[in-house]
């Protein structure tokens, strides 16, 4: 099918809250993982596998969705996984053991993964890579929205209806987005790549992997998603065990995370001009200034949440500056494989967040500094592999 020459702002709206159904659906239990953890009598570790083991279906998600959708279409991929989303948060309501909770939510993240790839290739498809860097940028701006609600949204539901309610939540937004998106998604892949089996795949993945620049973007992208998500998996405990707070109260700081990435994305828009690898370098910058600043607050005796999220909102808001533009750049080294390369650039960003979330359940020590100082090497690693690769290339 032809592309047409942009998308109109309902689509990239649609596209938004489909990439934002797979985190909306991971986030907004967060505030619950406590009390599943008394729920079930298990311990932090294993409350925490029902985060970890979703990232880590979504990081086998992307690496999936990809390589499918650049064979048999972006729409149809797109309608399969929101239909299994569906699916597996209905399992996930009617779970009765830890053991079902935790394969419910590794399958609904599976499912979720879908949106993450396929509205960056999608945007690919349609739009050149200068172009595609400034709608990639306002599409996660948009798609932070619920995200950034959710957990404040998960908070409440636990409080009035029980943790279990927020799996009917899930599907009732994956029902409704396969239906809207069945009726107004058109096709933009314009020709088919063979698909000739998973050990083809493969190769593809390591021919990608091969091209230093692929590699530092996909490694900077992976890095900088590993501080958000390192955050967002200790945070509700330590609000409860460090800084005494309620657990439904995590949700209303939390919104000062997004906050800061959505600012971030308005500068990367509105400052496109720079270039992509500038604003990388100084998104990736800003990054780990507010790493700094947040270990310094709590050494000087500040410990206050604002002094913890303020200053990881100042982090994610060059998280925020970095991600598109480093995204975009990644998925146009490989135009021809727009669709392998997001879902490997996924692949990366979600395998090792989802190791950040598991190791900073093991390496909680009753303080804030196993996390910070997790997610400064993380910020410092981001920033180290592009460089790097950047001068490789020079």
């Amino acid at each position: 099918m032809k592309n047409d020459n942009s998308l109109s702002k309902r689509v990239i709206v649609l596209l938004a809250a489909t990439s934002a159904l797979g985190p909306t659906a991971m986030q907004i239990l967060l505030p619950a993982i406590p009390v599943i953890k008394e729920t079930f009598e298990v311990s932090t570790e294993t409350a925490q596998l029902t985060l970890s083991l979703s990232m880590l279906a979504i990081a086998i998600g992307t690496l999936t969705y990809g390589p499918l959708s650049d064979r048999y279409g972006r729409k149809p991929i797109m309608l399969i996984g929101l239909g299994i989303t569906l699916i597996a948060s209905l399992f996930c309501f009617f779970a009765t053991s830890i053991e079902m909770l935790i394969v419910g939510r590794f399958v609904q993240a599976f499912g979720g993964a879908v949106g993450l790839v396929l509205a960056r290739a999608i945007v690919r498809d349609v739009y050149g890579p200068e172009q595609a860097a400034r709608v990639i940028a306002t599409l996660v701006m948009v798609m932070v929205v619920m995200p950034m609600l959710s957990p404040a949204l998960g908070g409440e539901l636990m409080h009035r209806f029980g943790w279990e309610s927020v799996f009917l939540v899930v599907a009732a937004l994956s029902f409704f987005m396969f239906l809207i998106l069945q009726g107004s998604l058109k096709e933009t892949l314009a020709e088919p790549a063979p698909f000739d089996g998973v050990r083809a795949m493969l190769g593809n993945f390591a021919y990608l992997f091969r091209s230093s620049a692929f590699r530092g973007y996909a490694l900077c992208v992976a890095f900088v998603s590993v501080v958000f998500f390192a955050f967002i998996s200790a945070a509700p405990e330590i609000m409860i065990t460090v800084l005494q707070r309620p657990a439904t109260e995590y949700g209303y700081y939390f919104i000062l995370v997004p906050l800061g990435f959505m600012v971030g994305n308005s500068i990367a828009r509105h400052f496109s001009r720079l270039g992509i690898n500038r604003l990388i370098t100084i998104g990736a910058s800003v990054g780990v200034a507010g790493i700094i600043l947040a270990i310094a607050l709590q050494l000087f005796g500040v410990h206050h949440p604002l002094a913890l999220f303020i200053p990881i909102a100042i982090a994610v808001l060059g998280n925020g500056i970095t991600l598109p533009n480093a995204q975009a750049a990644a998925i146009n080294e490989f135009p021809q494989f727009a669709g392998t390369a997001s879902g490997l650039t996924g692949f990366l960003q979600m395998f090792f967040s989802a190791i950040a979330a598991q190791l900073v359940a093991v390496i909680f020590n009753g303080t804030v500094y196993p996390l910070l100082l997790l997610m400064l090497g993380a910020s410092l690693a981001s920033l180290g592999f592009f460089l790097s690769s950047m001068r490789i290339r020079a």
